[in-house]
């Protein structure tokens, strides 16, 4: 197939990365540059060799800018044909126009940023896709490049052969297409908003395919959001280890996810998706020393996450102290990192504790459909607590509740969490009877040699009956949190009252299913 080698080239974009490479090099070969608007003005400050469309074609812009390029010379120009339609060119005295460098009005960022319906659709661009689309039907003789990180590569190869090949032609038209394809779509669900406002951001690209999903009969992908700009669980970097498999990456949101909801050191360890061990403390590694403790058999094979960075000492204190499958922390020391390699397989993962919140919501797949729903994404200040018995919480005490109804938010219902100086010392998640939630936490504590005596309760959710309360006095628990709400609240904060047991309420309830 052959060469093309532009002649004259249009450029107009909004993304103005790397433009002043391109157009040196344009000018270097002394290629022909129009252009329009803002980016002729950029262009200017450049080179001098710039003309404007309007002086192109001889038609001023007009409606501020709404109507600039669509004019036949400058899409015939694109069209034409090479091996056809020059002569109807040089009777209308056109020119053909070899190389196309546009991007789009940034539409989907303007969105994102919450501006007004009006200023959402006059940031739907008209002229460059008509632009980019005649250039990529065309591609059998016009270059079209619509992503600045694509100039480097139509430098090298352009130097390298004089001229761009059939099959970058190609490429860069296929490209187009993908691009307009997610340009559309985008506005499409934009202007359906009234219906589905969750979903109008959701733009994925495959990330990977995972060698299976939950089970290995399963199949399974990870796709990963468009233009995120932190590091997160799904764009991690992974410093070293296997790849991740399904639950790795599932369990080790929920890690990451707790971990983040705490300012001082702390450490989450989970397993199968619920946390068995929680602690904040001075350092990473009595956090982690704490959180271990909590379960270690459960923590065998678990995922660790971390909110700081993570040190040597805690390092070595992993390796010895148990197989675990992910590890997870904003950064590493280098000799910790190194530590780690002793053991090939530990997936390390470094992960932004600032994370990208531009896709909010959660989508759950059911028969027929999909459901859609805000994040849970509510925090209870102290102020907010609302203490319902005679007994009130001793200061330490509403630290513990405060630290244990982190917790419970991350944790299956019905959910359960124990908490004595700000480590779990037992969890109880997932079951069907908030009782029997209750029974697990003190079975974890008692096999731990953990003592409840004195410690705090979190309850996701509110007791249906006094018998949860009866369970935690048994216990010798002091102090509860859990939303309130019931019909029978008069008769659970009797029970609280009767063993002498400090009560608030949040008005919040965390179920996670």
């Amino acid at each position: 197939m052959s060469i093309v080698e532009p002649k004259t080239a249009l450029i107009s974009v909004s993304d103005k990365r790397n433009l002043s490479n391109i157009v040196n090099f344009l000018v270097k070969k002394e290629i022909k540059i129009l252009s329009t608007g803002g980016t002729y003005k950029a262009i200017k400050e450049i080179t001098p060799d710039v003309i404007e469309v309007s002086e192109f074609t001889g038609f001023d812009e007009m409606m501020d800018g709404r109507v600039k390029t669509l004019h036949p010379k400058i899409h015939a120009g694109i069209l034409a044909r090479r091996d056809s339609d020059m002569d109807i060119l040089k009777e209308k005295g056109y020119e053909p126009i070899d190389l196309v460098i546009v991007n789009l009005y940034p539409f989907q960022e303007t969105i994102k940023d919450g501006c007004s319906f009006e200023e959402a659709i006059e940031k739907i661009d008209i002229g460059g896709p008509t632009m980019i689309r005649a250039a990529a039907k065309n591609f059998q003789d016009v270059v079209v490049v619509s992503d600045p990180n694509d100039y480097q590569e139509l430098i090298d190869e352009w130097d390298d052969d004089n001229g761009i090949s059939y099959e970058s032609r190609k490429r860069l038209s296929q490209k187009v297409f993908s691009i307009m394809a997610d340009y559309n779509k985008s506005i499409s669900l934009y202007l359906e908003e009234e219906n589905i406002k969750s979903i109008h951001n959701y733009d994925f690209k495959k990330s990977s395919d995972l060698r299976y999903g939950e089970n290995p009969h399963q199949t399974a992908s990870l796709f990963t959001f468009k233009n995120l700009k932190h590091k997160n669980i799904a764009n991690a970097d992974i410093l070293q280890g296997k790849e991740l498999s399904y639950n790795n990456i599932v369990d080790a949101d929920a890690a990451w996810e707790c971990v983040r909801e705490f300012t001082s050191p702390a450490c989450v360890i989970v397993k199968h998706a619920n946390p068995c061990g929680v602690a904040e403390s001075d350092s990473i590694y009595s956090a982690y020393d704490l959180a271990f403790k909590t379960d270690p058999t459960s923590a065998f094979g678990g995922i660790i996450a971390f909110n700081n960075p993570v040190d040597l000492t805690t390092a070595k204190e992993i390796n010895n102290r148990q197989f675990v499958e992910v590890v997870i922390a904003p950064d590493y020391e280098k000799e910790a990192i190194k530590e780690f390699s002793n053991k090939k397989n530990v997936r390390v993962l470094k992960v932004d504790l600032e994370q990208d919140n531009l896709y909010l919501g959660t989508i759950k797949k059911v028969s027929g459909g999909i459901l859609i729903q805000d994040d849970d994404l509510k925090n209870v200040s102290l102020d907010e607590l609302k203490c319902v018995t005679k007994k009130q919480p001793t200061d330490k005490e509403l630290n513990d509740l405060m630290f244990a109804w982190k917790v419970a938010k991350f944790v299956k219902s019905n959910a359960i969490v124990y908490v004595k100086n700000k480590q779990t010392i037992g969890i109880g998640a997932g079951q069907m009877s908030r009782v029997i939630s209750a029974e697990i936490a003190n079975l974890k504590a008692k096999e731990e040699g953990l003592e409840v005596k004195n410690a705090v309760m979190a309850s996701d959710a509110f007791f249906p009956f006094r018998d949860g309360i009866d369970k935690a006095a048994a216990s010798g628990i002091t102090a509860i949190i859990q939303p309130g709400g019931s019909i029978k609240d008069e008769e659970v904060i009797a029970a609280a009252d009767e063993h002498n047991i400090a009560m608030v309420y949040t008005g919040t309830r965390h179920f996670r299913h």
